[in-house]
């Protein structure tokens, strides 16, 4: 087993950039032995205590997600090959789909990005996504913020695929974007309308080649659709726009699309609001994960547990009664 470094040298090391200490540290965070979780607390707090001590250059969070076959991971490329080539320094936390069988996890991002993976201002964390919800990798939260203590100054997250509980993803992030294909179709509509009415935009992916022009008319589509939306209050209409990440069209007006929703909501203080709902949000998700914890962590209650369930099958205790019991 590797030598444990003290919380402090953890910490050091991701403000001063080392990708290789940070990289033990979320190791640290993802583990889920309790040792780990202890020392992964302990560097979180050194990290955030010299960091709420320093001014730093605010980083922007932005969430990636669309369906299946959309090309997320070719089009992050793209994108973020655009976003180190004007200064940017890039952190992409790639969350891969795990088995529900065998518990695996082919974390195959980094050769999907195989050109970004060398730029040296980007860093590829590819994360087994478990049995969170929306795709979201355990403790993917903590992890956003060491790679922005290590000095990443935009963290993309890339999910699984979309449905309604992609809310998770949208509750850590400063933008959501949503990736469409042209002709998706009616497999779509019954999951659509949620994932779209969180989304701050809408980009048409692969417009390019034959499908140019039927990215073009499914713009035209999804932008009626969003008229038909309740305004967001925030003054922002999302837009729809489309690209290709092939030959790169349409990426520096989705760019330039999502530093004018940063500038608005930055001016209008909701950008301040919404992170202040997400720490709440965070706070709220921990305190029930460790109850969750301490109540089946008690002795002798997976037994218990066991006896009142068989109950509740055979009909001879009720649901209320059962629960009343296990927390009388």
């Amino acid at each position: 087993m590797r030598n444990r470094l003290t919380p402090d040298q953890y910490a050091n090391g991701i403000l001063a950039g080392n990708r290789f200490l940070l990289s033990r540290a979320i190791t640290l965070i993802e583990s889920r032995r309790s040792d780990d979780q202890q020392l992964a607390q302990q560097v979180l707090t050194a990290v955030l205590t010299q960091t709420n001590n320093s001014p730093a250059k605010p980083s922007l969070r932005i969430g990636i997600t669309g369906v299946p076959g959309v090309g997320k991971s070719t089009f992050i490329e793209t994108l973020g090959k655009y976003l180190t080539s004007q200064g940017h320094q890039l952190a992409v936390l790639a969350v891969d789909p795990t088995s529900q069988r065998s518990g695996g996890s082919l974390l195959g991002d980094k050769t999907r990005m195989e050109t970004l993976s060398l730029d040296p201002k980007a860093y590829i964390r590819p994360s087994p996504a478990g049995a969170s919800l929306g795709g979201v990798a355990h403790r993917t939260r903590e992890t956003m913020l060491l790679c922005e203590a290590a000095g990443f100054d935009i963290v993309l997250i890339e999910t699984v695929g979309v449905g309604q509980s992609e809310t998770v993803v949208h509750g850590m992030v400063d933008f959501f974007l949503l990736l469409m294909l042209a002709g998706a179709g009616d497999e779509l509509q019954g999951m659509k309308r949620g994932i779209m009415e969180l989304a701050d935009m809408l980009a048409i992916t692969k417009a390019d080649g034959v499908n140019t022009a039927a990215a073009q008319q499914a713009q035209v589509d999804y932008q009626n659709a969003l008229h038909l939306f309740p305004p967001t209050g925030t003054g922002w209409f999302p837009p729809v726009l489309t690209c290709s990440a092939v030959t790169g069209a349409g990426i520096d007006d989705l760019w330039r699309a999502i530093l004018g929703h940063q500038r608005l909501t930055t001016a209008s203080g909701h950008h301040k609001q919404r992170r202040q709902e997400q720490q709440l949000a965070w706070f709220r998700a921990l305190l029930q994960q460790t109850l969750d914890h301490r109540f089946y962590a008690q002795s002798g209650m997976r037994e218990r547990l066991t006896t009142i369930e068989a109950q509740v099958r055979a009909g001879t205790l009720l649901p209320g009664s059962a629960v009343r019991e296990l927390l009388g």
